[in-house]
């Protein structure tokens, strides 16, 4: 599915996403991801059955407000263990499907709030 495209100046936007990718201003994403408004990395985490704590305590650095996950194609929830170095930060953590990461990114980013998308898309 192709969003709208509303490009902030220097911010990471979502602007499409589908069956293994997103799209991030216009610019095709294999794999899964760290998303922040300045930065995209390579998210060690494997799929849904391979997290592990670390793969959320990587996300720390990032110093987010909100951590958005997003499980792929499916809502899935993620043990509040996994997160817990995250929430015992006071950072909140929400589970959607990647999808719905997108969508919410781009209105929490245009909020100017420090949000981090975690995905999986594969």
């Amino acid at each position: 599915m192709k969003m709208h495209q509303s490009l902030g100046q220097g911010r990471n936007l979502f602007t499409g996403y589908g069956d293994g990718h997103v799209l991030i201003n216009a610019e095709r994403h294999d794999g899964n991801l760290i998303v922040s408004g300045d930065e995209i990395a390579a998210w060690a985490a494997p799929d849904f059955a391979g997290l592990a704590a670390e793969h959320f305590d990587a996300l720390l650095a990032y110093q987010p407000e909100v951590v958005l996950f997003g499980s792929g194609r499916n809502q899935r929830f993620v043990h509040p263990r996994l997160y817990a170095a995250l929430t015992g930060a006071g950072i909140g953590v929400e589970c959607m499907d990647t999808q719905a990461v997108c969508r919410t990114f781009n209105i929490l980013l245009a909020e100017d709030r420090r949000v981090v998308a975690a995905l999986l898309t594969i």
